[in-house]
């Protein structure tokens, strides 16, 4: 078996998909996972990017269905989570809007990250190398206070995390451990970025989140192509089973080798 036979299968990637039937399939995955923790509904956290789109319709379809075939009252949380001003927040409000979320927060993080980063750049001091944290650290603390807003609404109001994470962004590791890694359910993890976007069309994510350049949202600019240097199609034709040019296909597999730590069970003896 080839590294990419072996990685798509890991990844449980299909070459194709029917959009209606695999929207079937993870808001049916979603409510049986509801059910068996016998928690009261979903949070997801809505950057404005087309993943976070796609999860909240599913995590909103699967509540109102509970609720209509339990009588009982089940809710998707929809949480918006900017640093400081965030200049496409609209678009988080906009998906919120057209799946017509009754239940939303805004938790806007500054404050607390600023603390945090303050406090590593004292520890830097008192080794005696004082700096600033760098830029990419402050990302990841981010990203990692994200999730403990985010566990707080749910562990006091009885939801569950869903997290946003895909095989594409799997095989890179593109994600923070402990941060947006760190949830509870992944209703998207075997679809590829293509197939999360044929999900979205068919969702009715609005056209200006499905056309935006993906981004983590780490820092002004940040785009995830241009940090890795792949194209979400090299990626996504990659795990389609398909041929992509030598020197993409080489730098993906490299990228995943390096990154297995995060996608690995915690090692212990």
């Amino acid at each position: 078996m080839s590294l990419q036979q072996d990685i798509i299968s890991r990844l449980g990637v299909k070459p194709e998909i029917d959009a209606d039937a695999e929207i079937r399939k993870r808001v049916d995955f979603l409510k049986q996972y509801v059910l068996d923790s016998k928690v009261t509904g979903l949070l997801i956290a809505i950057s404005g990017g087309v993943d976070s789109a796609v999860a909240t319709g599913l995590c909103k379809m699967a509540t109102d269905e509970l609720t209509k075939e339990t009588g009982r009252d089940y809710i998707t949380l929809g949480v918006f989570q900017p640093y400081g001003e965030q200049s496409d927040i609209s678009d988080s409000y906009s998906v919120a809007e057209a799946f017509n979320l009754t239940h939303k927060v805004e938790t806007n993080i500054e404050q607390a990250v600023d603390e945090i980063a303050l406090e590593v750049e004292y520890g830097f001091k008192s080794l005696g190398t004082p700096r600033h944290i760098s830029r990419a650290g402050k990302g990841n603390v981010k990203a990692r206070t994200r999730m403990v807003v985010q566990y707080a609404l749910a562990f006091d109001m009885n939801l569950l995390v869903v997290g946003t994470d895909h095989a594409s962004e799997a095989i890179t590791g593109f994600f923070t451990k402990y941060g947006d890694g760190a949830v509870d359910i992944t209703p998207l993890s075997s679809l590829n970025k293509r197939q999360v976007r044929q999900l979205a069309a068919k969702l009715g994510v609005p056209r200006p989140i499905l056309d935006k350049a993906p981004t983590a949202g780490l820092w002004e600019g940040q785009t995830d192509e241009t940090e890795l240097g792949i194209t979400y199609e090299d990626n996504s034709s990659y795990l389609e089973g398909k041929e992509i040019d030598p020197a993409a296909k080489e730098k993906l597999e490299k990228q995943y080798l390096k990154t297995e730590h995060k996608r690995s069970p915690i090692p212990g003896i």
